[in-house]
């Protein structure tokens, strides 16, 4: 099976609908999706990690926290 392919942190934030500003945001203050430090600078997503996050986004109502 070959390994997941990570998407860098522009192409994760147009997946999700996001700036990459406000997805550099939501990582620096722990709110956002999962990630890997590839390398001490570069970061990356896992598409994988990415739906996950989306999943647990979802409220019926906007009074659910």
């Amino acid at each position: 099976m070959p390994p997941p392919v990570l998407l860098n942190v522009r192409e994760a934030a147009a997946r999700l609908g996001l700036s990459k500003s406000t997805l550099d945001k939501m990582r620096c203050a722990g709110k956002g999706p999962r990630f890997v430090k590839s390398t001490a600078r570069a970061v990356r997503y896992d598409p994988a990690d990415l739906d996950a996050w989306i999943s647990a986004q979802r409220r019926s109502s906007t009074s659910e926290m």
